[in-house]
């Protein structure tokens, strides 16, 4: 297993700091992200050389568990990639040209991290141009075509962005008595 560490450029230095300190620094790389998300994949997909597993996770979601990783590896193994998902547990209303209008819950799905891919498969949506669009791998892959497996997320990977998130975060982690 090899890691890629994407960072923005003022955050380096930090990186390999962090990256000296572990147990097996050499299995650890890091690159200079880019303007967008899709930009900073890409710079990391171009460190990937052989045929693999490719896991894309964003540093916001920091209570990943190995059950979610073992779910993800497993199903991309199968049937090529593998987006862990919830389901919507607030009523969701889309905007429309006329106001708004409610949405089934039932049939949406929050999307999560880590996404993940055979690498032939990842690598070729990303010589795509860029799209708006692409909000994450996914959506990336699914421009060409691929069908997107969804597998069951965990309430628990939560994407630290608000203050209450470090709340909620430290509830979690007391929970598994971390």
């Amino acid at each position: 297993m090899e890691i890629i560490l994407v960072v923005p450029e003022a955050h380096v230095e930090k990186g390999l700091e962090i990256i000296r300190s572990t147990f097996e620094p050499d299995r650890i790389g890091i690159t200079v992200g880019g303007e967008t998300r899709f930009h900073s994949v890409k710079k990391g997909l171009d460190h990937i050389q052989q045929h693999s597993i490719v896991f894309v996770h964003d540093g916001v979601r920091c209570l990943i568990t190995p059950e979610l990783i073992r779910t993800c590896y497993d199903t991309a193994i199968e049937k090529g990639n593998a987006i862990p998902a919830v389901t919507a547990v607030d009523t969701i209303r889309l905007e429309t040209i006329n106001g708004n209008q409610q949405v089934d819950r039932n049939k949406v799905r929050i999307i999560q991290t880590p996404q993940t891919f055979y690498s032939d498969i990842i690598k070729a949506a990303f010589e795509q141009d860029y799209l708006e669009s692409f909000t994450d791998e996914a959506s990336v892959v699914e421009k060409l075509g691929v069908k997107i497996q969804l597998v069951e997320g965990d309430s628990s990977n939560i994407k630290i962005t608000r203050p209450i998130d470090i709340l909620i975060a430290e509830k979690i982690l007391e929970e598994r008595g971390l």
